[in-house]
This record gives structure tokens, C-alpha cells and sequence, in this order.
């Protein structure tokens, strides 16, 4: 494996229109080499076609692309051996063996390591001598997943791989890609499920409607998070608690509940006492300015949820303007059909 230094992968404004319709809008980011890279969308929001434009398998409308510091348009087979694809829509049919299509893939792939793909086999759990045509769908997937690691590439180019996986196989997923980064390999993994791509990136770019509608790290992403909070307080009324949230901006949209109201009622499961007032709601951002206010007051509860970062990110989904998703997935699969290019064809 070749090493690599500075950003694997580099693109500046990007753009894919299919007529009209824009399916990447001005994408400009860089990717670390030796990190993973996450990019977090519904379907249609142009992850798809932003990984196929780095791999020269559909051609910008406007932009440009550095992929291992080379023009994806002029790299060629030499730069395509460097790099690892596994597409989001695998397509693997015929009378041959797991074993056999991948021996093949090799001699277009470049020099696979002894071993590597009975390896690679054994720990997603996929049997190799089985014909192609008759495995599911969760073991074509495997049998793509080692196609796309089983020559160490310097950077692997991932798009939804853990569909149709089974929930362990999913991690020994995660687990490949880790170690990939540790041996200084990029990875850059596309998803719709938050879940997955935070337990292992770096950074992480969220898409919308073809544009990246946030660029940070899993950390700050986390820390931005939507959490939900509940403070059981006594000796107090909601008048007080009441006046004390909406002195904070940041804190008004969280809702007071007084004694005397149903346990059903309070979404709790034991009744309010006396002179008790109930906060709960769902807090974004930081919990110091909750905590600096709950200070004031006796405490008898206080519970708060681990960040909910799906519940974020679809908050950001949601302002998507109508009809441009539909728009976007029939581009992608329009794109699809047009590309059937084989992961390793040079």
C-alpha cells in the first residue's frame, strides 16, 4: 500500500445536474488521509452520486476532484488499484464460485496478500464455494465486502455496505474498518443509518437535497445533539420554574407540569407531590446552562438521555424542500442504470 499524506481526497464546488435536476450541489470538502469519513443522507440526497464522481464512474457537470492527489478523470487503472468500491446497489449473478470471481477480481485488482481473502471470508462468515447466483443478498453483500478490502487498497470507497447484513456481521463490519484506519488506509463509508457511522468516524458530512448541510466531527455533532431531560423539583411552584426557563432563551421550550396532574398525564411513572414541579422536554446543545438553572432549586430528580443524534439529524432532513428528494433518488437510480461499470473494471 502506497502511503499518502495530507487529504486523500479533495473536491472543490462539485456538481452533477441530470438536466434540470441538481444532484450534487457545489460539494467541497476535505478528507484526511487515514481517517474515516462518514456521510450521513436519506436516500436521493446525493451521497451515491458524489462517491460514483470520485471514482470517475459518472463525470462532474462543474467542480473538481482530487482522489489520492490525482484527477479522478485521468487516473486510470493505476489509480483505480488503489482504491477499494463497494457500490450501494451490488449486482453479482452467475454460475461462478465466490472463490473463483474474486481470484478473478485480483488479477485486475493488483497483488492480494496470501490468504487475505479466506481471511476476510472466514470473518464475515461467507462460504466461498457456493455459485454466485444462489447466495442472498446479505452474502453477496459479504462477498463485495471482501472484494473492496481484500487488496489493502489506500482508500476504500464504501456506499451503504452494511445493507441486508445481520446485526453481528455489521460489527465485525466496523471492526474491518477500524483496522483499515489504523493501518492507514482512508475509508470513506456512506450511510442512512446515524448509528453505524458514528461508532467509527472521524468526521462526518450530513446531505441534503445534494449539499452538505453540515461538516463536523462525531464529537461536536454528539455534544449539539437533541437530549431528553426530566428534573423532578420541590418547594417550588411553576410560576418560578416557569419564569426561570424563559429568562433562557435556550431553555424556554422545555414544559413545566405542576403537582396534582396524573402520573399518565406527566409522562412519569410516579405522582408528583406537594409543592413539586416537574421539567421535561427535549434540550439541544449543552446541558450547562440546565444545570446552572437547576441550581436554584431543590433537586429531588434529574434524568437526562444519551444525545439522540438520529433524532438531529432528521430535524435537518425535515427541512427539505418538497418533491427534491424524489427528484434526487430517481436521478441516482437514472445514474445507475447508465453506469454498469464493474467495481474493479479498469
Amino acid at each position: 500500500m502506497a502511503a499518502h499524506t495530507g487529504a486523500a481526497v479533495s473536491t472543490s464546488a462539485l456538481s452533477k445536474r441530470f438536466g434540470r435536476a441538481v444532484a450534487l450541489d457545489a460539494l467541497t470538502l476535505d478528507v484526511a488521509a487515514g481517517s474515516i469519513f462518514g456521510v450521513i443522507g436519506p436516500n436521493g440526497a446525493g451521497k451515491t452520486t458524489a462517491l460514483r464522481l470520485l471514482l470517475d464512474i459518472i463525470r462532474p457537470t462543474s467542480g473538481s476532484a482530487l482522489v489520492l492527489g490525482v484527477d479522478p478523470r485521468i487516473g486510470g487503472p493505476e489509480l483505480r488499484r488503489r482504491i477499494g468500491y463497494l457500490p450501494g446497489e451490488l449486482r453479482l449473478e452467475g454460475r461462478i464460485t465466490g472463490r473463483n470471481l474474486l481470484d478473478q477480481l485480483a488479477r485486475i485488482s493488483g497483488p492480494v496478500a496470501p490468504g487475505a481473502i479466506d481471511t476476510l471470508a472466514e470473518r464475515v462468515g461467507l462460504d466461498l464455494t457456493r455459485q454466485v447466483r444462489t447466495l442472498s443478498k446479505g452474502n453477496k453483500q459479504k462477498l463485495g465486502i471482501v472484494q473492496a478490502f481484500m487488496h489493502t487498497p489506500d482508500l476504500l470507497v464504501l456506499d451503504e455496505p452494511t445493507s441486508g447484513l445481520d446485526p453481528l456481521v455489521q460489527q465485525t463490519f466496523l471492526v474491518l474498518v477500524t483496522e483499515a484506519a489504523a493501518r492507514g488506509q482512508t475509508v470513506i463509508v456512506s450511510s442512512h443509518v446515524l448509528s453505524e457511522i458514528e461508532q467509527v468516524a472521524d468526521r462526518v458530512a450530513i446531505m441534503r437535497a445534494g449539499r452538505v448541510v453540515r461538516l463536523s466531527s462525531v464529537q461536536e455533532l454528539r455534544q449539539s445533539a437533541a437530549r431528553h431531560v426530566r428534573a423532578t423539583l420541590s418547594g417550588t411552584d411553576v410560576a418560578t420554574v416557569r419564569a426561570a426557563l424563559e429568562a433562557d432563551g435556550a431553555l424556554s421550550a422545555l414544559s413545566t407540569l405542576s403537582a396534582g396532574l396524573s402520573a399518565d398525564s406527566a409522562g412519569i411513572s410516579e405522582p408528583l407531590g406537594t409543592g413539586s414541579v416537574c421539567i421535561s422536554g427535549t434540550l439541544n446543545g449543552s446541558i450547562d446552562r440546565l444545570v446552572k438553572l437547576l441550581a436554584g432549586f431543590t433537586v429531588v430528580d434529574l434524568r437526562i438521555e444519551e444525545p439522540d443524534l438520529e433524532e438531529s439529524v432528521l430535524a435537518l432532513y425535515r427541512d427539505d424542500e418538497p418533491g427534491s428528494t424524489r427528484e434526487h433518488h430517481r436521478d441516482d437510480h437514472r445514474d445507475g442504470r447508465r453506469t454498469k461499470r464493474h467495481p474493479h473494471e479498469s
